[in-house]
């Protein structure tokens, strides 16, 4: 089963969420549908960035390093995956 890091975005460079999830697409439809409080209050519904991992491990440990870079390298690794900040819920596999 896959594991997925996924970063969402309101706009570029406004407010981030990143979190994890075996199941992407139902996991990106629950933020847009305001059940996360997080994402709900700060207009987070842009998926803007994502990875797949075979293993829970990897996947736990890339989230967590993930939420301790510092913002401008969020922002990086957005723009080099993403250019234009698009949704990209179209390439989930």
């Amino acid at each position: 089963m896959p594991h997925f890091v996924y970063i969402m975005a309101a706009r570029p460079g406004g407010a981030l969420y990143i979190g994890r999830s075996t199941n992407l697409r139902d996991r990106v439809a629950a933020h847009r549908a305001g059940l996360s409080v997080h994402t709900a209050r700060h207009g987070i519904h842009t998926l803007v960035w994502f990875e797949e991992h075979a293993e829970f491990e990897s996947s736990l440990s890339r989230e967590r390093r993930l939420k301790r870079w510092r913002r401008a390298w969020k922002d990086q690794l957005i723009t080099e995956f993403n250019p234009n900040w698009q949704d990209m819920i179209h390439a989930i596999p």
